[in-house]
């Protein structure tokens, strides 16, 4: 399966990490704000554990020393936690890096880090925390495409399951979603939703 998978959750627990290996889900980020170092370190190693003899890859948002001490594999950092880390210790541990962004000049900081993935966001407004960019919108997505060539683009920010179709058609090779999975009514259905459309575009 290329990385990260087309359906790419991002989730602030445990729990829902858990939840979301049980049903199959191939790449899970979590994004848990606000934890000092031995909070990260437990919370990183949990999350691992859950996802162990599961096909799940857990990709840790932010806390890339807990990643590295807790033996992660791969680490997703926004533009201000990417100024503050230490790309060559991230790089020995052998971890993948994700970045962030959400305008140009991010975007060229982003590949002068060389990562394994570009997320690009958000793509429509999003109530989950409140953005200094606007909405990108599905056009943007093309032209981030053309830009990162063959560097995987994640698109993030607002998007629901039947967007989807138009936003893979734009040239993004794996959709993050949030709200779509956590806030949903029936979020396990919801999940497989995602999983049978992205099995159907492979």
């Amino acid at each position: 399966m290329p990385y990260p998978d087309r359906f790419y959750p991002v989730v602030d627990s445990v729990a829902w990490v858990a939840r979301l290996a049980l049903l199959g889900v191939g790449t899970i980020q979590l994004r848990a704000k606000n934890l000092d170092d031995a909070e990260a370190l437990q919370t990183v190693t949990d999350a691992l554990e859950m996802v162990r003899g599961t096909a799940a890859k857990l990709v840790v948002n932010d806390y890339w020393r807990a990643a590295i001490v807790a033996g992660a594999k791969h680490l997703h950092l926004g533009q201000e936690d990417l100024a503050d880390a230490d790309l060559k210790a991230i790089r020995d541990a052998g971890l993948t890096l994700g970045l962030s962004t959400h305008d140009d000049a991010e975007l060229e900081t982003a590949l002068r880090a060389e990562p394994d993935y570009i997320a690009l966001g958000p793509i429509f407004p999003t109530t989950l925390k409140s953005m200094r960019f606007a909405p990108q919108g599905i056009p943007k997505i093309s032209e981030w495409k053309k830009r990162v060539g063959d560097i995987p683009l994640v698109a993030i920010g607002g998007i629901k399951l039947e967007q989807a179709p138009a936003i893979f058609a734009a040239g993004a090779d794996s959709i993050a979603v949030v709200s779509d999975v956590t806030q949903n009514p029936d979020p396990d259905a919801r999940v497989r939703a995602w999983l049978g459309i992205n099995a159907e575009a492979v």
